[in-house]
């Protein structure tokens, strides 16, 4: 019995149908760049002081005086952001005209909080979300949990998005999704407070990653064996950099973050006409029992593709057959049920996390880096196209546990080398931090392949969901790991550094599985390096005497 590959190989891999179908799915992945990493910019924190006010009867000595200087990151020091000299007590000193540094020693002055408000720098931001509504100071932990909201938006969104398209199509999910990242994006413009414009956020975050999962799907069921994997690593990977890439570009002409919301929203409506350029999921429809919608989109594709189709391409009788067979039925608990199965599913859901911990802790600290802040994210941006590219190359042609340890050894260590680097050396700090977002980003992409690899057929697709699922709880936590910084500017680097060095060990326990095949069933899985299974025997001895048993209750049924 043929599978569907079969059926369809006459259209040929990379034909015209293919290759509208690659650029056109990779580009619906553009705005996923740039929503993903906007809140760089949306949610940068400007250089800030308390507010004296204006009708306050100040001389201009006392006015200048009237914030402390603090050392901050081992710099000069600088005005504090957060407190002030008390307002009482410096009215006082100026109605009798003395002089501060010279008739008070101001390290006797009473401070306190910033009671009328802050004055914001205007460079290099004109205005963002933190300016507008202050979450600086006491209000600061609320700039990180509006990150993290957009990733719990994630979080539920890869939940559902699975679901929806099994359900509803993969096509309309996709332009579906589009629609709420795009029109929900759009909503933030008119947010009046943070909690709106955080819960807007957070539904932003959930179109965000059910687009992405709907054009990943739509890709991989239509495209050849062949094309998919390059579409898997390659297409939607470099489109989503060039996206990202936009963002700086876009936020360096545009500083408010309102207009800048509707320059990264807006062309989103450009995607409308690609509805009728993109073709539902023969694959998708074949299952919901279409067989004409399905049979007429691949001859419009061999029409394309000029090359003639047969008279029946799906042959009904076939397709029932294939969908009727028995299918044992598993469950998430099958990923913990033996030793080694749930020693693979542990190690995997660590180095997923750590991995996305990294890559977003790095992208989202590019503001606290040395030098301009668009330059940075530019380069934190372009620096994925040489780590997806290099990533692939690694796939195709080295083992998958060495390149895997490698990447990651490179990417955490010399993120642990930052803190040596003397602060005059700016340049090579930010030469480091991109070398490890490299090392992660290449990591990244190859833990997809690496972990599908791993598992058997039977439970593959929930065993990337675990680990993916642990990606986004790992994204979650990486806007605190960038806040860490308010405390100690090397915290970030040491941490992040750490676990990655750490999982890169991690990995190196996990089994090769280049050029070995796939494993269809959990008893065919390769075994977890340096991890003695005692009971392996007895188990094998209980499943063959269990088949044994099963064989003589047939022969006595018959």
């Amino acid at each position: 019995m043929r599978d569907y590959d079969d059926l369809v190989a006459f259209l040929g891999e990379w034909g015209p149908f293919q290759r509208l179908v690659f650029f056109l799915l990779s580009a619906s992945i553009i705005p996923n760049g740039f929503n993903g990493m906007s809140a760089v910019f949306l949610a940068g924190i400007p250089e800030h002081r308390c507010r004296v006010p204006a009708g306050a009867n100040l001389s201009a000595a006392w006015r200048n005086a009237a914030i402390p200087l603090e050392v901050r990151d081992g710099r000069p020091p600088a005005p504090s952001r957060c407190r002030r000299y008390r307002l009482a007590a410096m009215l006082n000193f100026s109605a009798a005209r003395l002089e501060p540094g010279r008739d008070v020693d101001l390290g006797q002055v009473e401070q306190e909080p910033c009671r009328d408000g802050w004055e914001y720098s205007r460079q290099p931001f004109r205005a963002t979300i933190v300016s507008e509504w202050d979450l600086v100071c006491d209000n600061d932990w609320k700039t990180p949990l509006t990150t993290s909201l957009f990733f719990v938006g994630v979080l539920f969104g890869s939940f559902i998005s699975g679901q929806l398209s099994d359900k509803f199509g993969r096509k309309n999910i996709l332009f579906i999704t589009m629609g709420i990242q795009t029109g929900f994006g759009f909503l933030q413009f008119f947010a009046t407070s943070w909690e709106m414009f955080s819960i807007l956020f957070l539904i932003v975050g959930m179109g965000q990653i059910s687009n992405y999962v709907a054009a990943f799907i739509l890709g991989t069921e239509i495209l050849g064996k062949s094309v998919r994997i390059i579409y898997c690593t390659l297409g939607v990977c470099l489109f989503y950099a060039f996206g990202y890439m936009l963002l700086p570009l876009s936020a360096y002409f545009i500083r408010d973050w309102r207009e800048l919301i509707l320059t990264l929203t807006l062309p989103g409506l450009l995607y409308i006409p690609l509805w009728w350029f993109i073709p539902e999921s023969p694959r998708w429809l074949i299952s919901q029992g279409k067989l004409q919608e399905a049979e007429a989109i691949i001859r419009k594709a061999a029409e394309k593709n000029g090359v003639p189709a047969p008279d029946v391409i799906f042959d009904p009788v076939e397709l029932q057959n294939l969908n009727s067979q028995d299918q044992q039925i598993y469950s998430i608990l099958d990923l913990v049920r033996t030793q080694n199965i749930r020693c693979i599913t542990i190690m995997s859901v660590i180095l997923w996390m750590v991995i996305s911990i990294g890559y977003f802790g790095l992208s989202l600290d590019t503001p606290n880096l040395h030098g301009d802040i668009y330059l940075n994210c530019f380069l934190s941006a372009v620096i994925e196209v040489p780590a997806y590219t290099i990533a692939w190359l690694l796939l195709q042609y080295l083992p998958r546990r060495y390149s895997m340890a490698g990447v990651l050894f490179l990417g955490g260590g010399v993120l642990l080398f930052i803190q040596l680097v003397p602060t005059y050396l700016s340049v090579l700090s930010i030469i480091l931090v991109m070398t490890g977002k490299f090392g992660i980003t290449a990591s990244f992409s190859m833990v997809y392949v690496y972990t599908a690899e791993l598992y058997p057929t039977v439970v593959r697709n929930m065993g990337v969901g675990a680990s993916s699922m642990a990606s986004r709880l790992g994204s979650i936590l990486s806007p605190y790991f960038v806040y860490l910084g308010a405390y100690d500017r090397f915290l970030p680097y040491i941490l992040m550094g750490s676990l990655t060095v750490l999982t890169g060990i991690l990995t190196l326990f996990l089994p090769e599985s280049y050029g070995a095949p796939l494993p269809d069933t959990i008893e065919q899985m390769l075994r977890v390096k340096g991890i003695k299974y005692r009971n392996a025997n007895k188990c094998q001895k209980k499943s063959k005497d269990k088949e044994e048993n099963s064989e003589i209750i047939k022969n006595t049924s018959l």
